[in-house]
């Protein structure tokens, strides 16, 4: 049985370098251009920024709100190189869009001191989906530092309500880079991204204009949260346990002489 050409190309795609997923993503639809659109869809690429000149506000781009060549800005509503017929969501989805961008700038603003943030929703058969966009990008370097990194984060919520309760269905990924470079140790590189899901069922409060604002915004909270201690000690706590077995910050012989002694203390104690 032959394998299917778009599980094979997501397989490559997870093997190559996530430093370089830009180029190798435009390589491999140089391939298989009949892919292109599933590649785009199926593929998370890091949040690229532009500027909404008549807003004059940053906002990010995504395959959310592109349409064709041109992309929507969740400030004006409007795409950019401007697109008559582009995909709008309906007025009282735009509300909760309009919102939800209010949230997510202060949330942004209170865990990341910085960056953009992005919302944007669209109509579904039964109910709606949105997707958050968080970016934060750290350059110290510029202040003799030589540590640099980019946080990309995509939360797409899949949502269905019957007036009273909502089901939410959301899928997380964060893209992570971190560089260094030193006469010491020469360029570091650490890179990745990391994919979650959740599900959850809310009451819709009567008293509360945008519910589905709060119920979204308590669950992308709850899994960056998650998702970055995961970061944090999983994946840079095995790195760290990988290079201390590679390499001790203390020579052999001195590591030898403190291990004895420990043994030295230890039989003390014990004849004692």
């Amino acid at each position: 049985m032959a394998a299917d050409p778009l599980d094979c190309a997501l397989d490559l795609m997870r093997r190559l370098p996530p430093t370089k997923i830009e180029d190798n993503l435009a390589g491999l639809i140089d391939l298989v251009p009949d892919l292109c659109e599933h590649l785009l869809s199926a593929v998370d690429q890091p949040l690229k920024v532009a500027v909404d000149r008549e807003a004059k506000r940053d906002f990010l781009l995504c395959d959310y709100n592109r349409d064709g060549d041109s992309y929507r800005s969740p400030w004006t509503n409007k795409y950019d190189p401007a697109l008559p017929d582009g995909a709008l969501p309906s007025n009282t989805l735009r509300s909760l869009e309009v919102a939800a961008n209010d949230a997510f700038n202060i949330y942004r603003e209170l865990y990341f001191e910085g960056g953009v943030s992005s919302v944007y929703c669209w109509d579904l058969d039964r109910g709606f989906a949105s997707v958050v966009l968080i970016k934060k990008t750290q350059d110290h370097s510029k202040k003799g530092q030589p540590m640099k990194g980019t946080w990309d984060s995509i939360h797409v919520v899949e949502v269905s309500d019957d007036k009273k309760n909502a089901h939410y269905k959301l899928t997380s990924t964060v893209m992570l880079t971190i560089e260094t470079e030193t006469e010491q140790t020469g360029r570091v590189n650490l890179s990745g991204n990391l994919t979650r899901q959740a599900e959850g069922s809310f009451p819709l409060d009567a008293r509360d204009a945008q519910p589905h604002v709060c119920n979204i915004g308590r669950m992308v909270e709850n899994m960056e949260n998650k998702l970055r201690s995961t970061i944090e000690i999983v994946y840079f706590g095995r790195t760290k346990d990988i290079a201390n077995e590679l390499r001790q910050v203390v020579n052999a012989s001195e590591l030898k002489r403190r291990q004895q002694a420990q043994k030295d203390i230890s039989s003390s104690i014990g004849r004692n």
